[in-house]
């Protein structure tokens, strides 16, 4: 068991973020335990961006540099994969076509104007939010990119419960969906909600309350957009997946301006 939660957590490093850890074993059971521990990924990448931000911020930068440093570092640190996922699924969606169509859509490597119109509006939105949680000090914009960085992070982790199937037999996503048991992702989901709200708590229970309401927005529309997906392609994808983890987070972001 120890050695299996070694290879899960190189795994979740391994494939979710460009960090040098290196993936020793591939299969399923590994795959089942590296999305259990994607939040930790989440929570590595998160501080690393709230870092920049907030040393930005202290150094004179004003809130709206250290709010573009924040959303910089989780895309340097995934390779820009998320967010291209998140483009390719936008304009297999937007397309309007049959599954099969959509999803040779989603496999060309340029960006129709869908992807670069949902792209656009969603890096727009966390630069905004964090602009608005930075102009009230570093630590609210710092908590703000870590917590949305775990719940983009969570979203995957139920994105790849049992029951969800993958569009395609090959690839990240049909090595990752259905790995994990619902049971033990809604328990990750649970303890992270808490720890979210934990954290938010610092600065009142309306703090832990609105963060802990953040992960769930972020799970909420993290998964109307999985269920959209698997009705219009017939399951996930590595792009789903991508798509699924900047929705989370610009969902977790958007929660955070409520009642500041």
């Amino acid at each position: 068991m120890t050695s299996l939660n070694s290879h899960g957590i190189r795994f979740a490093f391994g494939t979710l973020t460009v960090l040098p850890v290196r993936v020793t074993r591939w299969d399923r059971e590994t795959a089942r335990s590296g999305m259990l521990r994607a939040p930790l990924a989440g929570l590595v990448v998160g501080l690393l961006a709230a870092a920049l931000g907030a040393l930005s911020l202290l150094a004179g930068s004003g809130p709206l540099l250290a709010a573009v440093a924040s959303v910089a570092v989780p895309a340097a640190l995934t390779r820009g994969l998320h967010l291209d996922g998140l483009a390719d699924t936008a304009d297999g969606l937007g397309s309007g076509k049959p599954a099969e169509d959509a999803l040779r859509i989603m496999k060309q490597s340029d960006i129709g104007p869908f992807g670069v119109i949902t792209l656009l509006l969603v890096l727009l939105a966390q630069v905004a939010v964090l602009f608005e949680l930075y102009g009230q000090g570093w630590a609210h914009g710092a908590l703000g990119t870590v917590v949305a960085a775990v719940a983009a992070r969570l979203a995957l982790t139920l994105a790849s419960r049992q029951g969800v199937p993958a569009a395609r037999p090959e690839g990240l996503g049909a090595m990752v969906a259905g790995t994990v048991p619902a049971g033990r992702a809604l328990l990750v989901a649970a303890t992270v909600v808490a720890l979210c709200a934990a954290a938010g708590a610092v600065s009142g229970p309306a703090g832990a309350l609105r963060h802990g309401l953040a992960v769930l927005g972020a799970l909420a529309a993290a998964e109307l957009l999985l269920r959209h997906c698997v009705r219009r392609f017939g399951g996930v994808t590595g792009d789903v997946f991508g798509g699924v983890a900047e929705t989370a987070a610009t969902a977790a972001l958007v929660v955070l301006t409520f009642g500041t």
